[in-house]
């Protein structure tokens, strides 16, 4: 499929691109073509309406592998620009929050977070879930962004 064909129907509409095979350079061509959001053909039928919720709320919809790629690329990006890191954007985090949030930055899954920290995924994802509500942040992204560019959003 040849995704610059559709770039000026994608960026009218809300669209959610498909693959039977997905990669993470068919994402990243589906979203500059204006996609939304891109995923498994096969993905579960809950998953799917999931999927369109978020895209219809105005987010995107971007695979864990495609996620974690981004995190890693701005963490590192970030670490070659910033030799003094302030710590603003952690106010009012509890010190487990900051380590969670800071490992979550590097691009860490879940389960890679709850090994590194020595505690459950379920405790990682309350945790998660804690720091994006004090930061006012949506998703792990930003919570990344902000993490590795260390300044409060705006």
């Amino acid at each position: 499929m040849q995704m610059e064909n559709l770039s000026p129907q994608l960026r009218l509409i809300p669209c959610v691109v498909l693959s039977d095979q997905p990669t993470d350079e068919e994402a990243l061509a589906a979203f500059a073509a204006g996609a939304r959001g891109y995923c498994n053909t096969h993905a579960a039928s809950q998953l799917l309406i999931q999927i369109a919720a978020v895209v219809l709320q105005g987010g995107l919809w971007i695979g864990e592998s495609l996620m974690q790629r981004l995190v890693g690329a701005t963490s590192r990006l970030q670490a070659g620009a910033a030799a003094e890191k302030s710590e603003v954007w952690s106010k009012g985090l509890t010190d487990r929050e900051k380590q969670v949030a800071n490992t979550l930055a590097s691009g860490a899954s879940n389960k890679e977070i709850a090994r590194a920290l020595g505690i459950t995924e379920r405790t990682v994802k309350a945790h998660v879930g804690a720091v994006l509500e004090k930061l006012e942040v949506r998703d792990r992204l930003q919570l990344s962004l902000i993490v590795n560019a260390r300044v409060a959003k705006g």
